[in-house]
């Protein structure tokens, strides 16, 4: 085999595996949706942590509770958004009320993926 067969059968594995990731995503973010979609519920994304915070307290400055929710590696994430709002911005003004964790065996990839739920209130 020369160079050339080798780079392409790499990048062809590598895009199977990105399109069964973009497949994960699309699929997870339907079926949430369908399940338990409401108003005051905010998905963490992997972006800057005050990103997510700002809009986390948008939320619960309208709806006076938010559901935050986050999947795989974005569990960090959406526990640093719940412990810089009831700690440091609403210091006193918010809590924490219930958390949930959760794992699922999504179809077609055969590895463990962890849920959070957290569940704010003012």
């Amino acid at each position: 085999m020369d160079e050339s067969s080798i780079k392409f059968k790499r990048k062809n594995s590598c895009d199977k595996l990105l399109m069964a990731d973009m497949d994960l995503a699309v699929t997870s973010i339907i079926t949430d949706e369908k399940v338990d979609f409401h108003k005051n519920v905010f998905f963490i994304r992997n972006e800057n942590v005050m990103k997510n915070v700002l809009e986390v307290m948008e939320l619960l400055g309208r709806t006076g509770e938010v559901i935050i929710k986050a999947k795989g590696t974005a569990i960090p994430t959406a526990v640093a958004v719940a412990n810089i709002i009831t700690e440091k911005m609403l210091n006193g003004n918010s809590r924490i009320q219930k958390i949930t964790v959760d794992s699922e065996i999504p179809n077609g990839i055969g590895k463990m993926l962890s849920t959070i739920e957290i569940i704010l209130s003012k």
